[in-house]
Formats: structure tokens, C-alpha cells, sequence
């Protein structure tokens, strides 16, 4: 069976697939199964024009329990001890499984100044950071992995970023360090930064953490304005995910696939719900090919 690489193209064929359902609007607080043992995720910066409670309640109409909680609103980082405990159990309350938190900032280059962030991560129980460190930072960083337990991911942010603009500059860094040191791989940023994903994803192999997704209209700066500023429902761009879901499975990935949706911050969840029945479409469509 032809998995459909565009939304549009798999609206069209989902019947015949018998994966229509994947678009059928979704019910507060039931979880979906992984669709072909991948599981699909959010990064709460989607959603950060809201609240904490309000969040929780757009998540659960996900009908996902994997969830990269954005600092800045929705778990901050000056919350300590029972405060934040708390904080982060509304999550858990909702039946949510808290994955990662980020992005973080890791700009600080000693282990000293690095070490409240890895307590708050300890006290709120979460295993791994989402990271956006400098290389200066990067020996500390393994030093506090390894003392408290807690993988870091870095994430790659595409050209503006002068220090981790693609997954193989990621991987360069954390070539022969600590396995918990790794790469969150941003699909959209990646394909701006020139790397072809499901490369990036083959050659990151157990280094390859956690990764997010968004989709983009075009890859390359040109008239119609900057690529960066391209970004679409997942499935109505140009990203391939179908090919970038089978080197997942074929690599038997562990790791999230969060999305990450950039645009229409104030009112998020339309293009959201559709880039979950897309993506959930496609992983159907796989699993039944």
C-alpha cells in the first residue's frame, strides 16, 4: 500500500486504508495507543500562550500522554521543593507522562552554576533536559549527567544558531561522551540548516534522544519570505515523514516524536488536532502496509 506523503493526499485515501478515524475529533482524557509502537508527543510551547491548567486540557484532548514541558509558563524555574513537586503533579494527575523539560538554556559554563537546574529537575522527577547549551558548557554538563542520572538532549536550531545549527553539529559534540549526552533532533530546523533528516537520524542511531517536529512549506529563504516563516499543519509541507517514521521504527527508537507547533500561538489547537491525525494516518498506514 502507497503511504500518502501530504496531508491532503492522505485524507483522501485514509478510507480506503481504514484509518479515517485518525481525523475524527478527539474526546477529552482517553489515551490513544502508540500508533506502530511510536510515540507521538507534544512540546508544550505549543501552548505557550496558556496556562498550566489550561494546557493540560488541550493535552488531553490529544488523547497523548508524552508530554516536553516548556519552562516558561508552564513549569518554572524558580518553583522549588513541595511548590514544584506539586506543579509538575498536575500533569501526572491528568495522566500525562512527563518525557523531558526545555527548552533549557544552558549558557552557564561551570558545574556550580549549572547544578540548581539539574536539582530542579531531580526534585520534579523529570529524566531528561532539552537543552541549549554553548560548548563551553558541554564538559560541565556531562560532569552533572553523570552525577545525577539525567540524560541531555541537545537541540539543534537551524542557521540563526551559532552553536548547534544542525544535528551533526550536535553529534560532533558529543562524539565519545557520556551515552546520556545526546541529540533532540528539530526536523524543520534541520532540513533549513541543509541536513536531510532521515540521514541525521541513521547516523545519530542511540545518540538520538528525542526529536520534534513541525512541517515547512519550503526549506530555502526566497520571495515568498524566510523558510523559518513556512511552517504549516504537519503534513500540508514539504517534510517526509513517512520515510522519517519507517527509519524510527526501523532503528526500533525509543525516544519521543514531540511536535512543536510554532504558529497561530493564540489559537494552536486546530492546527495541532490535524497535524496528530496526519501523523497518526501515516503511522496507521504504515503499520497496515
Amino acid at each position: 500500500m502507497k503511504i500518502p506523503t501530504s496531508r491532503r493526499s492522505f485524507l483522501s485515501t485514509a478510507a480506503g486504508a481504514g484509518i479515517a478515524a485518525a481525523c475524527a475529533p478527539t474526546a477529552p482524557a482517553a489515551i490513544q495507543p502508540e500508533p506502530w509502537g511510536i510515540k507521538l508527543g507534544i512540546a508544550t510551547y505549543t501552548f505557550r500562550k496558556f496556562d498550566r491548567a489550561k494546557t493540560i486540557d488541550f493535552i488531553k484532548q490529544l488523547k497523548t500522554p508524552y508530554v516536553s514541558i516548556k519552562q516558561d509558563p508552564h513549569l518554572k524555574l524558580n518553583l522549588q521543593g513541595a511548590e514544584l513537586r506539586a506543579a509538575v503533579q498536575e500533569f501526572r494527575a491528568a495522566g500525562l507522562k512527563v518525557m523531558s523539560a526545555g527548552n533549557t538554556d544552558m549558557k552557564v559554563t561551570t558545574v556550580d552554576g549549572l547544578r540548581p537546574l539539574f536539582e530542579w529537575a531531580k526534585t520534579a522527577e523529570i529524566p531528561m533536559f532539552v537543552a541549549a547549551p554553548v560548548h563551553e558548557a558541554l564538559d560541565a554538563i556531562e560532569k552533572l549527567i553523570k552525577e545525577y542520572n539525567i540524560k541531555v538532549a541537545i537541540h539543534n536550531h537551524g542557521p540563526e544558531d551559532k552553536n548547534f545549527p544542525s544535528p551533526e553539529s550536535v553529534l560532533a559534540a558529543v562524539k565519545g561522551r557520556d551515552p546520556r549526552f545526546g541529540l533532540c533532533m528539530d526536523v524543520g530546523h534541520s532540513e533549513r540548516a541543509g541536513s536531510d533528516p532521515v540521514k541525521a537520524i541513521v547516523e545519530a542511531g542511540p545518540r538520538l534522544l528525542d526529536i520534534h517536529v513541525k512541517d515547512l512549506k519550503f526549506f530555502k529563504d526566497g520571495p515568498e519570505g524566510t523558510a523559518k516563516e513556512s511552517q504549516v499543519a504537519v503534513g500540508e509541507g514539504i517534510i517526509p515523514f513517512p520515510q522519517i517514521f519507517k527509519q524510527l521504527k526501523k532503528m526500533n527508537y525509543q525516544g519521543c516524536v514531540d511536535l512543536e507547533y510554532e504558529i497561530h500561538a493564540d489559537n494552536p489547537m486546530p492546527g495541532v488536532e490535524e497535524s496528530f491525525a496526519y501523523m497518526r494516518g501515516v503511522l496507521a498506514g504504515l503499520a497496515a502496509a
